[in-house]
């Protein structure tokens, strides 16, 4: 049992950290923060793994994320935010289009509430596209990446 869950530990913190680097690499500057590939992350392992898991590589990533950059005033936004779009897509059977719908308002209209506090309502409905955006193109690779790893990985890792 202890073995499992250090498998499942150092997996999910492989993913955290490349997560943070696609992320890092991936920068889009916006007049209130920047756009990352983070959301990739979140939805490949919200699909290989589950709600849990991807609530906490979400969480973190954006947490991490922001305090790399230089975003410190975000971070517990991010946190929040972030893993709750984990938490959400991680909805399995006939749950799942509702979980991507609420995974996408929890991230989208999360950053336009925070957004609105932090900066005004203006620059908050300015990123709403933006953010929108970001989630879509982030469900898509992480879609992708799903697809391209095959089942047998997760069964030989035992994380579920």
């Amino acid at each position: 049992m202890r073995n499992h869950q250090v498998k499942k530990l150092v997996i999910l913190a492989f993913i955290t950290a490349l997560s943070v680097v696609l992320g890092n690499f991936l920068k889009i500057p916006t007049p209130t923060g920047f756009l990352t590939l983070l959301d990739a992350g979140i939805y490949f392992t919200a699909f290989y793994f589950g709600r849990k898991e991807a609530a906490i590589v979400g969480g973190l990533s954006g947490f991490l994320i922001d305090m790399i950059a230089g975003y410190p005033q975000w971070m517990i936004f991010s946190l929040i935010c972030h893993g709750l779009q984990g938490f959400f897509a991680g909805f399995e059977g006939k749950s799942r289009y509702l979980g991507l719908v609420l995974a996408t308002v929890a991230m989208v209209g999360g950053y336009a509430l925070f957004g609105s506090i932090m900066n005004g309502v203006g620059a908050a409905l300015a990123e709403i596209l933006s953010n929108f955006m970001q989630n879509a193109f982030g469900l898509a690779v992480g879609f992708a990446l799903y697809k391209a790893f095959p089942e047998s990985l997760k069964k030989a890792v035992a994380v579920k």
